[in-house]
């Protein structure tokens, strides 16, 4: 990559400035997703239940949903060298927190550790609009397919060295070595960008933080709280349909006081750009395919083909592999023919997994299922990076800050209720079965069945806004 230059007229090398964003985002990215391997560990230690160290990974998602919006106004109102460092410093701070958690505390030792999670949550969503927004601005337009897919192999590669790294870090030392792991390298990236390597490239408009905004989305709390809570067993459906009701009033609220601000805190304006809004559907929908992908397969894998926990979460690695592999090829592809025939061969291929998945559940054949999971990840490659590419290239540069923001927040509640009503339909199908006399297995195969095909439903759908595309350009 050719040298580039930054806000104050100095040269820069943009290749180690990609590298060194996308190896601290790549990091927080591990964090987010291999916590889950030492959730057993964590419940003895501090003799807590599953339901309650879900908050590790729960709690993370709200806190990171909330701050994905704050994101544009960061951009900004600060130089991204300073909001890059303060970010990272932030997740070491909660990483740090976490490492002197006093076990001998028991659950109050973990909610000690879910305040260090909260702050590394902040940071995290923070910075994953924020890196893509960077990536595009740098980036001139008839290469920003190639680079988003440069960044796709890196994010989507996290999948496959997250229950690696946490795998082998917890097979020779206890829990904690796992966050002094991620603390080290975001300490050594915050050096490396001390040194110049992270530099001020995005132009700044500065306003004042519009507070009330920013306590209007705690509305988007309520609403993924409520979500999370679908398909769970004994829950206060009358507290959280008032919890539900409030949240939906302040989000109206947040959204009508976006479009009366002159400076907004998220610009929803772009919503009004017909390819962005086809762009939000198609990475929203191929994301849903990815982690319910995640969640489904695993649970198959025990339930049925009754593999370990280990084997099942090692069965993901190859479509996680898979996905990074074809990610920065599906970046180039985008480039020379178009984003409308890359994201079609990508629903497509989607689609293909999940009829394949769908034809050997009765098969009980790991390495087929494997394949299946494979073909769905691969094809989220073709979707997931383009959409995002598409979607920026539909927009002014300024406005790409807020477009990236809008687009990952949707894609994450978008995705968290694709989980949750896939868990409503297994659990619902497989117990009205079990009530009929059907065995447990046989029970668990119809519930499987439904959510692929409800799966395979919401793939199609997505194939046919591929085909509203416009203006593909070659």
């Amino acid at each position: 990559m050719k040298n580039s230059v930054d806000q104050n007229g100095k040269a820069y090398s943009r290749f180690w400035f990609i590298f060194t964003l996308l190896i601290g985002t790549f990091t927080m990215s591990i964090s987010q997703s291999s916590l889950s391997t030492a959730y057993p560990t964590l419940m003895r230690s501090f003799g807590i239940s599953a339901d309650t160290v879900q908050w590790l990974t729960t709690g993370f998602m709200l806190v990171m949903c909330v701050s994905m919006p704050i994101s544009p106004w960061l951009l900004n109102n600060l130089s991204f060298k300073r909001m890059f460092v303060l970010a990272l410093a932030l997740f070491d701070i909660g990483t740090l927190m976490i490492v002197f958690t006093p076990i001998q505390l028991g659950e109050n030792g973990f909610w000690f550790m879910m305040i260090g999670r909260v702050m590394e949550a902040f940071a995290v969503g923070v910075l994953f609009p924020s890196y893509q927004s960077v990536l595009l601005e740098i980036t001139p337009k008839d290469e920003r397919g190639t680079t988003m897919g440069v960044a796709g192999l890196v994010m989507g590669s996290a999948l496959a060295c997250g229950p690696i790294v946490s795998g082998i870090i917890l097979k020779f030392f206890n829990w904690k070595a796992l966050f002094i792991f991620f603390m080290i390298v975001i300490t050594v990236i915050i050096i490396f960008a001390q040194m110049g390597l992270i530099r001020d490239v995005m132009a700044r408009h500065e306003t004042h933080l519009d507070w009330l905004s920013v306590f209007l989305l705690l509305g988007l709390v309520g609403l993924m709280e409520v979500i999370d809570q679908i398909g769970k067993k004994n829950v206060n459906w009358s507290l959280n349909g008032v919890i539900l009701i409030v949240s939906l009033i302040m989000l109206a609220v947040f959204i009508g006081r976006q479009f009366k601000l002159t400076t907004p805190l998220l610009e929803l304006r772009v919503l009004f750009t017909f390819n962005y809004d086809l762009a939000i559907l198609l990475t929203s929908i191929s994301y849903i395919a990815l982690i319910v992908t995640t969640i489904i397969f695993p649970l198959y894998y025990q339930g049925i083909l009754h593999v370990s926990p280990f084997v099942s979460g090692m069965a993901l690695v190859p479509g996680a592999v898979f996905l990074s592999i074809l990610n920065p090829l599906t970046g180039k592809l985008a480039d020379k023919i178009g984003f409308k025939p890359t994201m079609l061969l990508g629903m497509a291929m989607i689609i293909l997994g999940w009829v394949i998945g769908t034809f050997s559940l009765t098969k009980l054949n790991l390495a087929i299922m494997i394949f299946a999971a494979m073909i769905i990840e691969g094809g989220n490659a073709f979707v997931m990076m383009p959409a995002v590419t598409l979607g920026a290239n539909a927009l002014p540069n300024h406005l790409v800050p807020h477009g990236t923001a809008v687009i990952t927040t949707i894609r994450q509640v978008l995705g968290s209720t694709g989980v949750a009503v896939s868990t409503v339909i297994l659990t619902s199908v497989s117990q009205a079965a079990l009530s009929e006399g059907v065995s447990l297995r046989l029970a668990s195969l119809r519930g499987y069945h439904l959510v692929f095909s409800a799966m395979i439903g919401i793939e199609i759908i997505g194939l046919l806004l591929a085909f509203l595309i416009q203006n593909n350009q070659k």
